[in-house]
């Protein structure tokens, strides 16, 4: 696969009888599809997608462009196949190309990120109080399996993302779901939160459409972090969410060192994490990502790449705030900011006295002249979140025997038609809020 032969690959896999390696085998020929689909576009229909932005582009533009890695692609079987959300990071990586693009047009956005960062900010001075401006949140979710897909008298199983109960997230209520009888995985111990719904099929030719409708109360969290005050981590420290975890989280040499270029020769927990943050925030730019299934490491593409999403980015400063000594955990859900409703990714992490910090990666370092608001992120939330993981990579809830659509994440849900998985091209999803300020 990493010299392209993917036809190869497929084939030895397809030929080996050896029945204690089946499942790992077919595992990874439904990844190799994965990948196929994620590579569809020829020079021909990625010029196209382009020509909007910039209309006098050529093949020799594309073709320097490739040759230079700023467009990003596979070989597979011989052929040059372009990733098919491009042109999203040629737009963002490639100055040609950034140079020549049309303007786009400018609209004022409805909710300004900043502009909440400093009312939290304010809120929290003003009151004394880390949880601050609550927002009760109305949610709708929607996940439709399209009509002829199954026959009649098969068992269609859906696992909806569903709000923990957190120490910020307060107040969670099922107020409908449909087919069938709703199971709502437990508050506790449930890293992966979920509803489930399943349906037997009647009428192949209607799509199914699992619904749920619930609410949940987020705040924001804003404590007062003074690196005088930190503590170092207590002997009687147990809370795990130190040690290695492969493949995502794994100390190598390349890891050692970023973290050591990170945090030199500083010894205090607190600025050791921010000094983390601010580097994986400066030097992992972001991009649009591939699909996480298709991801050997998180944190090893990170580094190797220097670019990646939220959930790559949040992995890579885990992996470095372990190494560094410091817990640090996943956690995962949605962002649910007027206009900009979204799966999303972002972390914890542990220092006394204050225990569990959150810190968002991917929102690094904001673009504001104040420097509050310009490192809200490290240690601090917004109001607009939903929570939903509270780690990656953990059975469902009632498990899901077939290979998961995304093995690490639970964000958009999970299928299984009559025991075989469905994968996010098969059927679509909608999340819509509404929202009440208290």
């Amino acid at each position: 696969m990493d010299d392209g032969r993917f036809r190869d690959a497929d084939d030895l896999l397809a030929a080996a009888s050896d029945e204690t390696s089946r499942q790992a085998r077919e595992e990874l020929r439904e990844i190799i599809r994965r990948i196929r689909r994620e590579h569809t576009l020829g020079s021909s229909e990625l010029l196209a997608k382009i020509r909007p932005s910039i209309p006098d582009i050529t093949p020799a533009d594309l073709d320097r462009w490739t040759r230079s890695g700023e467009a990003q692609y596979r070989l597979i079987d011989g052929q040059l196949r372009y990733f098919d959300r491009e042109p999203a990071n040629i737009f963002r990586f490639c100055p040609d190309a950034i140079r020549r693009q049309l303007p786009a047009p400018t609209t004022q956005p409805a909710f300004i990120t900043e502009h909440h960062l400093a009312d939290v900010i304010a809120a929290s001075s003003r009151t004394g109080k880390s949880l601050i401006l609550p927002i009760r949140h109305h949610g709708h979710y929607t996940l439709t399996v399209p009509p002829n897909l199954a026959k009649p008298g098969q068992l269609v199983r859906c696992w909806l993302p569903f709000p923990q109960e957190y120490s910020r997230q307060w107040d969670v209520k099922l107020l409908s779901a449909s087919p069938g009888q709703p199971v709502v995985a437990p508050p506790a111990g449930s890293p992966h939160r979920s509803l489930y719904l399943e349906h037997r099929v009647a009428d192949a030719s209607s799509p199914i459409a699992f619904k749920m409708e619930f609410e949940f109360t987020s705040w924001a969290y804003y404590p007062a972090l003074d690196d005088a005050l930190a503590k170092p981590l207590p002997s009687s420290y147990s809370a795990g969410h130190l040690a290695e975890r492969p493949p995502h989280i794994l100390f190598t040499p390349a890891l050692r060192q970023a973290v050591a270029e990170a945090v030199g020769g500083q010894r205090n927990p607190l600025a050791r994490a921010r000094a983390i943050f601010d580097w994986v925030a400066t030097h992992i730019r972001y991009c649009a990502e591939e699909e996480y299934c298709t991801i050997p490491s998180f944190s090893e593409k990170a580094l190797r790449t220097r670019k990646g999403d939220c959930g790559i980015q949040t992995m890579l400063f885990i992996a470095m705030c372990r190494c560094a000594g410091i817990p640090a955990r996943w956690q995962s859900g949605w962002e649910s900011r007027p206009g900009l409703v979204n799966m999303h990714d972002w972390a914890e992490f542990y220092v006394e006295p204050w225990g569990w910090l959150p810190a968002d990666p991917s929102y690094g370092l904001r673009d504001s002249p104040d420097p509050l608001v310009r490192h809200f992120y490290f240690g601090h939330i917004d109001s607009y979140r939903m929570i939903v993981n509270f780690d990656y990579g953990c059975p469902l809830h009632p498990p899901k025997p077939s290979f998961r659509s995304e093995p690490a994440d639970f964000q958009r849900g999970e299928v299984e038609l009559a025991g075989r998985n469905l994968y996010f091209d098969e059927w679509d999803f909608d999340m819509a809020f509404e929202y009440q300020m208290l």
